[in-house]
Parts: C-alpha cells; structure tokens; sequence
C-alpha cells in the first residue's frame, strides 16, 4: 500500500486541509477501481467499512493478489469533517457556500463532444482508452474557485478513468440501497445482491451533477452522440451506496459490506481471493423517477405509522405530524406504492421537512430526482 497526501488548502493564515489517499495494485496492470468513503462527512458508517476495506487490500496486496489498480479514500472529505455548528457535525454542505458536498461535480460530456468530434471510429477498446485521455485532460483545466472546488477536483481527476466507482454514502435512517445509472443496471443488480440491499434505484441522469454521474455518465452521453457506428460502452460502472442510516455504526455491519465490495472486486477480476457465490437478490431494480419523497404538511411531532422495510399501498397512512400546541394531527399518506426504504431521524419537523422516501416500480416524476 502507498498513501499519498493531496494539498487542499494551503493559503497562509487560513485553515489548510488535506486529504489522504491509499493505492494498492500497479496502475496500468488492468482495471482501475475508486473507492470513497463519506463524502458528505456526516454520514459515518463509510469511513468504518473503509477501514475494513484498507486492512483487507493491505494483506492481499502484500501478498500480490491485487490485479490491476484500486484507489481507496478513507474519507474524502476533510473540509466537511472540519465544520460543526454549536457542536453539531455539520458535513452535507459546505458552510461556506451552501452547496451539497455531492454535487456540482464537473461533468466533462458536454466538451468531450467536441474535442473527440472526428477522433473515435469502430473500435470501442479505442474509442475507450481516447475518452479516458481526454477526460483526465478535461478535469485537468478545471479552474477551482474555492478550497471545496479544489476538494471536488482531486477526487474526481482519480476517479474519471477507473472501470468501477464506489461512493459510500449513508441515509438519515435508512435500510441498504444503491444508485446507479440505468445502462449500469446489470453491474449494479450484482453489487446490490452482495450487499443485501433493498433498493435499487436507476436513473440516466438525476439531476445537480453528483460525483457518480460525473464518472459515468459522460458514457452513454457520448454513446448517445458519436452513434451506434461509433461504439462506446458504458466503461466506467459508478455506483452510489447508501449503507443503511447514520446511527448503523457497527463493526459487524462494516466487515460485513466491505466483505460484500470485495466480493465485489472479485467478480470483476481485480482480487485473487475465492469468488463466492451471488446470493439471491432482496429486490429489483425500480427508476429513481418512481421514488416519492413525502414531506410535512405542518410542523410538529412527528409519529411513524409504518415502519422502514414495509411495503405501502398507495393512499395508506404513513405517518402523523401533531402540533404540540393546537393538538391538530396532519396524517402524511403515500400516492404511490412501493417499499418505505428511508426516513428522517428527527422526530420534531418544520412544515415542508422530507418525512420519508418509497420506492415505487413506476416513474412519475422529472427534473432533479435527488433531495438536497
């Protein structure tokens, strides 16, 4: 294993950050695989798998059993792990901006157009290793404009080229579920059986540039462009996990899934460990369209009548927000059916706060698919 430190901020005066990463493997040798742990600094459980993760790619590497390159952080975001308000960790958005930690990514699609327009042909590996080039290019003339920016471009230039891209996440209260492109669905049905998780959620683009869909989705973008004579596949398998809720912080738990991304690994060919078999999937995929996020109708108490892991019907009971004041009751009811996979942790909301989300089979929404 190598660690390298990256520079985040450095200005004299001020905070400097710096963030820490862990390679292992030969780059060039094969695949490439990212990993990250809490980008959104807050949500915990990911830095404890990634510990599992390192002491694990640390034994196999020193016994040569890594096949190609994996890139693992153990926790991506230094800036946000820095920012507590009245001693309250506060590491989704950058205090300073406002922005979501995992979002606006630079999505280099849009260029790529245009500087590979007349250099791709019929051959797909080609085709694959010039977009690879031209992406790590284009993330290079990235211009940061803040420490945040300068956070959001040293990720990506390591991740923009790798064949797999995991981003460990979590939810405030939630079961196991991933997020993934919808041409990564295959990929993504086996990661998601591993991990045992209960949703898997798909979408061609969700909206506010998160860091998976800046890895992956400049693919089929550019699929979708140069056409069917020109072949591009979707060569960068980005995924999104969300490792049940914030408080699921558990030894068990994190060797449990780092054992499943590693099973993971080896099923791509980049581990020389024993490949176990796939276990039966606990659901199927569903668009990320069909998720309903349903929010408080008045602020107060809020009491859960279903419980994370129910399947609900469409115009069942929810939950009840009671003002503590009035004694009025506001019942929150789905419109749609689907699986109760993610809640809110607090249990007192202001009017218009997310209660829960339920994955439906059925898209109906557009726009920005994701919560802020």
């Amino acid at each position: 294993m190598q660690i390298q430190t990256h520079p985040i901020a450095t200005e004299p005066g001020l905070a400097s950050y710096q963030l820490s990463t862990c390679h292992f493997g030969s780059p060039g040798s094969g695949k490439k695989a990212y990993i990250q742990a809490s980008l959104h600094a807050d949500e915990v459980p990911a830095m404890l798998v990634a510990q599992f993760l390192r002491r694990a790619l640390d034994n196999l590497d020193a016994e040569g059993r890594v096949r190609g390159e994996i890139v693992l952080v153990p926790a991506a975001n230094p800036v946000g792990l820095a920012q507590l308000m009245h001693g309250t960790p506060m590491g989704r958005f950058d205090l300073g901006t406002g922005v979501n930690f995992n979002r606006a990514f630079l999505h280099v699609g849009a260029e790529l157009k245009e500087s590979l327009a007349g250099r791709l042909g019929p051959d797909a590996a080609a085709n694959v290793a010039a977009i690879r080039a031209a992406a790590r290019a284009a993330v290079a003339r990235w211009a940061p404009q803040d420490h945040t920016e300068v956070l959001k471009k040293t990720l990506l230039s390591m991740a923009i080229d790798a064949d797999i891209v995991l981003d460990l996440h979590c939810d405030n209260e939630g079961l196991m579920h991933v997020y993934a492109g919808t041409p990564l669905a295959a990929k993504a049905t086996q990661l998601a059986a591993l991990l045992g998780a209960r949703a898997l959620l798909l979408s061609s683009a969700s909206g506010g540039a998160p860091f998976d869909e800046a890895c992956s989705r400049l693919w089929w973008d550019l699929a979708e462009h140069f056409g069917p004579a020109t072949p591009v596949p979707p060569a960068c398998a980005a995924v999104t996990v969300e490792l049940r809720g914030e408080m699921d912080v558990r030894y068990d738990l994190a060797e449990q899934d780092a054992g499943a991304l590693l099973q993971f690994l080896a099923r791509e060919g980049m581990l020389d460990i024993p490949v176990a078999a796939l276990p039966a999937a606990l659901c199927e995929a569903t668009p990320l369209a069909g998720v309903e996020p349903l929010h408080a109708p008045q602020s107060g108490v809020l009491v859960f009548l279903k419980a994370l892991g129910e399947q609900v019907a469409a115009g069942e009971a929810v939950a009840d927000i009671v003002n503590p004041v009035s004694g009025a009751t506001a019942t929150v009811r789905a419109t749609t059916s689907g699986l109760l996979f993610a809640s809110t942790a607090h249990r007192h909301l202001l009017r218009g706060m997310q209660v829960c989300k339920i994955a439906g089979a059925t898209p109906f929404r557009s726009g920005p698919l994701l919560s802020q």
